[in-house]
C-alpha cells in the first residue's frame, strides 16, 4: 500500500539498531480486568536503539501494555523483562531505579500547572539526583529545552503554551534524566497536522541524539511511518503482525486494512 497521497507523510530514515540486544523482552503476557480479556498472549522485543510503534484500536490494551512494562500494573501471566530484570519479581527499590532509566511521555503532557517550565523540568531532576549544584541543574534544564527547541519558554507557565509546546516540554522533562528507553503514549493526539510533523521529527531527533530505544503508542499512521523502525498491530489481545510499515500493511486482512483506509483514503 502507498501512503504517498497524504501530504504529511514522511518515511522513517534508517537508524543503527542492535538486534542482538533486547532492552525490553515480553513473553506470554496476559492481562484481564474482570471478564474483559485485554492482553491474551503478547510476545514482543524492543531492541537497543529502535523505535517500535504499537498500533491498535481504542481499548485494545496499548496503554495497559505500557503500564505493565513500567510495573504500574501486574500481569496475570507471562514474563516482562526490562534491561534483563523481570519487572514483577524485583523489589520496589529496584523497580524505582529501573523507572529512572525509562522516560514516559504522557498523552496530556502531565505538566504541573502551578509551576513554570523551568520548575517543571527541575522537579524530576532534584527528586532523583540529590547532590546537583544549581549550575548543574540550570545546565540540564537549558540543554533539554534546546533539544526540543523551546529555550524561550523557560519562565512561562503551562497555560501560556500551545498544545504542541506542552507536548515538547513533556518530552523535555523525561529527557532530563537521560533515559535509555522512552515510552510515548499517543504523542500526536489532538494536535494539528503541522505540529504532528514537528513532534514526529522530535521523536526521531531524540532517538538519534539520546540513543534511546522507544515504544510509541499511537493510532496515527503518519506518526507510525514517520517514527517507527518496526510497527506492531495489537489485535485480539496479541501482536498479529510485526515488521516494517510496508510489511505490516501489505495485506487485505479486514482487521488491518481499515487502519490504513481511515488514515489515507479520503
Amino acid at each position: 500500500m502507498d501512503g504517498g497521497g497524504n501530504g504529511y507523510m514522511m518515511k522513517k530514515e534508517k537508524t543503527t539498531i542492535d538486534y542482538k540486544e533486547a532492552v525490553i523482552s515480553i513473553r506470554g503476557l496476559k492481562k484481564a480486568f474482570d471478564n474483559n480479556q485485554v492482553l491474551t498472549g503478547v510476545d514482543l522485543d524492543l531492541y537497543r536503539g529502535e523505535n517500535l510503534v504499537v498500533l491498535g484500536r481504542s481499548g485494545s490494551g496499548k496503554s495497559v501494555l505500557i503500564k505493565v512494562i513500567s510495573g504500574l500494573i501486574r500481569p496475570d501471566a507471562g514474563e516482562v523483562k526490562v534491561f534483563g530484570k523481570e519487572v514483577n519479581r524485583i523489589r520496589e527499590h529496584d523497580l524505582q531505579e529501573l523507572r529512572t532509566r525509562m522516560g514516559f511521555s504522557f498523552q496530556n503532557s502531565a505538566l504541573y500547572d502551578s509551576m513554570t517550565v523551568r520548575k517543571n523540568l527541575e522537579f524530576p531532576l532534584v527528586r532523583n539526583k540529590k547532590n546537583l549544584t544549581r549550575k548543574e541543574i540550570n545546565t540540564s534544564v537549558e540543554t533539554v529545552l534546546e533539544a526540543v527547541g523551546l529555550e524561550q519558554t523557560i519562565n512561562q507557565m503551562p497555560a501560556e503554551l500551545s498544545g504542541g509546546q506542552r507536548k515538547r516540554i513533556g518530552i523535555a522533562r523525561t529527557l532530563i534524566l537521560n533515559p535509555e528507553v522512552m515510552l510515548y503514549d499517543e504523542p500526536t493526539a489532538g494536535l494539528d497536522p503541522i505540529t504532528c510533523i514537528e513532534i514526529n521529527s522530535l521523536i526521531n531527533e531524540v532517538q538519534q541524539r539520546y540513543k534511546t530505544s522507544s515504544i510509541i503508542i499511537t493510532h496515527d499512521l503518519t506518526c507510525a511511518k514517520s517514527t517507527g523502525d518496526r510497527v506492531a498491530i495489537l489485535l485480539d489481545g496479541k501482536f498479529d503482525r510485526i515488521g516494517s510499515f510496508d510489511e505490516v500493511f501489505n495485506t487485505d486482512d479486514v482487521r488491518i486494512k481499515p487502519f490504513f483506509d481511515y488514515n489515507f483514503i479520503k
